[in-house]
């Protein structure tokens, strides 16, 4: 049998991801039911971090030093994964798995607004256009003003606005700067502050199960992070990035099986939007990228 070529180990490895990726989320989801939100993420973190932290020692990406710029800017990414953290999973406990993961989708085209109108990008009509229908989809899903507006689909939209900040970040940091790296400092961020946050709640006690869930889901996303490192060194990005959608699908069957959930007519139409018009905004990023080479921000 032929050998994969880069561009379909790459969409395996995107798949992969996000597979993982939603698992963890159906895992947190799951723990939250009797588990305060804030004690599952030290738990998970202490597990996550040291995972990457492992990675991170057998790479040698502890052995980069960061400039003071690149510092700033490690400390920038890990608050914004902080925010992001704390908004994706309250909305994530108080909303259907496919609803809250579609609004996630979100990102490429607000990524696309953002370097626009904050880095003065050129964005072509095209793109404009794949950005107001996803826009589109955002509102059927979150329905503002009607009856069945949900006021946590807004923690979803802020949780974007900081991975949106977040990988803004990532684009002006040093292209020699290990992801790993910048990956554990976020990591043990997270971890801190969730562990602050439980000083004054106290914790409950954790069955057989509950342990169980939770370090499967820190299993999980520690494999997720794993594998977006691999996404980034393998295959054409414009090939591989569109596969990011998968996630989608995992959320719809994850979201039935496990929880009962099945969305609206319109939260599948506004899903079907945002994916449409991310995809576009992928395509049309790739062939830019392919015209005028833009260097990675982190390998």
């Amino acid at each position: 049998m032929a050998a994969l070529s880069d561009n379909a180990r790459g969409a395996l490895l995107m798949m992969a991801s996000m597979a993982a990726f939603t698992l963890n989320d159906t895992l947190i989801k799951q723990a939250g039911a009797s588990l305060p939100l804030m004690q599952i993420l030290v738990m998970r973190g202490v597990v996550a971090s040291a995972a990457i932290g492992a990675l991170g020692w057998a790479t040698g990406a502890f052995r980069a030093r960061p400039s003071r710029r690149d510092g700033w800017l490690i400390a920038g990414r890990s608050l914004c994964e902080v925010g992001a953290a704390y908004f994706f999973l309250t909305a994530l406990m108080n909303m259907p798995l496919a609803n809250v993961t579609a609004l996630l989708q979100t990102l490429p085209l607000t990524l696309t607004l953002a370097g626009a109108l904050i880095l003065g990008e050129h964005v072509g009509w095209r793109r404009w256009s794949a950005v107001a229908a996803g826009f589109a989809g955002m509102l059927l899903i979150v329905r503002p003003g009607t009856a069945g507006f949900d006021a946590w689909s807004l923690y979803a939209l802020v949780a974007v606005l900081f991975v949106t900040a977040r990988d803004l970040l990532v684009r002006r940091m040093s292209a020699g700067l290990p992801s790993v790296l910048v990956t554990f400092a976020a990591s043990v961020a997270v971890t801190v502050f969730a562990g602050l946050a439980t000083l004054g709640q106290g914790w409950a006690p954790v069955d057989g199960r509950e342990a169980t869930l939770v370090l499967g889901a820190a299993v999980l996303v520690s494999l997720a992070y794993l594998l977006s490192v691999l996404v980034m060194r393998v295959g054409e990005v414009s090939a591989v990035a569109p596969f990011r959608y998968t996630g989608l699908i995992w959320a719809l069957v994850l979201g039935w099986l496990v929880f009962g959930d099945w969305p609206r007519p319109a939260t599948l139409v506004g899903a079907g939007l945002i994916a449409a018009g991310g995809l576009v905004t992928l395509w049309r990023e790739g062939r830019r990228r392919r015209t005028v080479p833009v260097r990675s921000p982190v390998r």
